[in-house]
């Protein structure tokens, strides 16, 4: 199978995993068979990581508390910032992490049940690490996409069309 057969296929699941493969195989213009055993391959390379639902929690839990924490770091010799990254993708609490450009040296993703669940974590957990300089949090107020998702729903517009 071509790189772009199976760039296909990701693009597919990315966007609808729920797809079955018989669903994939069409749409890519392959057998199913094929479709699976590259499926099967991108799972044990790690190509593909995770299958997941993007959840919009507001309707369901009174309250989700998201924050974005810039960190600076100071990057440790042979390492650089590899070894403080890991340290900190551990916890349970990070939904992401990724090393940034700019001013701070990574952007860290957490989730928590309140404002003060988040602080505590920064304030226990993360701003102690060693070789974490500073971190400034930033809290979501309201989330209006995500992973290509929207998430504001529009009211229907009732107003009676006018025509010339």
């Amino acid at each position: 199978m071509s790189l772009q057969e199976k760039k296909m296929i990701l693009d597919i699941l990315q966007k609808d995993c729920r797809l079955s493969v018989d669903q994939i195989a069409l749409m890519v213009g392959l057998p199913s068979q094929q479709v699976q055993e590259a499926i099967r391959e991108l799972e044990e390379n790690r190509t593909i990581l995770k299958y997941a639902a993007l959840i919009n929690w507001e309707k369901v839990e009174d309250e989700v508390v998201t924050a974005m924490i810039d960190v600076k770091v100071v990057p440790q010799r042979d390492v650089g910032f590899d070894q403080v990254a890991e340290r900190i993708y551990r916890y349970p609490e990070v939904k992401s992490l990724s090393l940034m450009s700019g001013g701070y040296d990574l952007s860290v993703v957490i989730e928590g049940k309140t404002m003060k669940e988040v602080a505590l974590f920064v304030a226990e957990k993360l701003a102690v690490l060693e070789h974490v300089q500073a971190t400034a949090t930033h809290f979501v107020l309201k989330r209006y996409k995500s992973d290509g998702a929207i998430f504001d729903e529009k009211a229907e517009d009732h107003r009676l069309k006018v025509s010339p």
